[in-house]
């Protein structure tokens, strides 16, 4: 049975769907199948795999709103063993249409059960809010990775995601935990990037994954071009760094 993780973070900007989509690839690349749910309606990750989110029929909107099967809406990108439940344009109005359905923080949850055994992990990319649609990722997640910006504002909100997270735990969700927490945007020359690292490592002490991603131009530029960094560029820094943040990740799974 494949396991559930949230990538989540309520602020935006701070290297979440780039973490998601990359690692999603890098463990599709060492075997794993992989599926990746795009719940932001920003749909970033859609387009940074190379599809147009204004052009698609089948979106996890069908899946949340419509009561469409999950396995309907699924498609294979260009990297083997990695398929998306997508976002289209649909998914902007998700959070309203969620408030009239029943046990709509179930919804994401009850709907996976039909596909959790094709798939060693699943992923889904959450919003940079703590609605309803934070919620049933959460909800249907096993746990929460948390990328975090090593600027000044990087922990600002952070004991609020973990209070929101503490009472879905309560809830709605037990067995729900942080799988871990990755620094992101680093750069190692900026005075300030040091320190707010070393406030982080305080902060979440042994949840912190070892590896850090730096700053790093073709991180950024991948998505425009519709690929993950494995298939733009897989010998730049990023890569490498986002390489060995799935092996860490991979290893703890064992």
């Amino acid at each position: 049975m494949g396991k559930v993780i949230s990538f989540t973070n309520k602020k935006g900007g701070v290297g979440k769907t780039t973490t998601v989509t990359n690692m999603a690839a890098y463990c599709a690349d060492y075997g794993k199948k992989v599926l990746l749910i795009d719940l932001d309606s920003q749909g970033n990750a859609t387009t940074g795999l190379g599809f147009s989110k204004s052009a698609l029929k089948k979106s996890v909107y069908g899946v949340l709103i419509e009561d469409e099967k999950v396995s309907q809406n699924i498609l294979p990108t260009t990297v083997p063993l990695l398929d998306i439940l997508p976002a289209n344009v649909d998914l902007t109005g998700a959070e309203v249409d969620l408030v009239y359905k029943r046990d709509r923080e179930q919804i994401l949850k009850n709907a996976l059960k039909e596909v959790k055994d094709n798939y060693d992990y699943i992923f889904i990319d959450c919003p940079p809010s703590l609605g309803l649609l934070t919620i049933n990722a959460w909800v249907a997640s096993d746990s929460v990775i948390i990328p975090l910006q090593s600027e000044y504002f990087a922990m600002e909100g952070v004991s609020q995601l973990m209070n929101t997270i503490a009472l879905v735990k309560q809830h709605l969700n037990p067995s729900l935990f942080i799988e871990g927490v990755v620094i992101t945007m680093y750069d190692g020359r900026a005075l300030i990037s040091r320190q707010i690292a070393a406030e982080i490592k305080k902060f979440f002490k042994n949840k912190l994954f070892e590896i850090i991603i730096p700053r790093n131009v073709r991180l950024s530029e991948a998505p425009s071009h519709g690929k993950p960094i494995l298939l733009y560029d897989p010998k730049c820094v990023g890569a490498r760094a986002y390489r060995a943040l799935t092996e860490e990740f991979l290893s703890k799974q064992r």
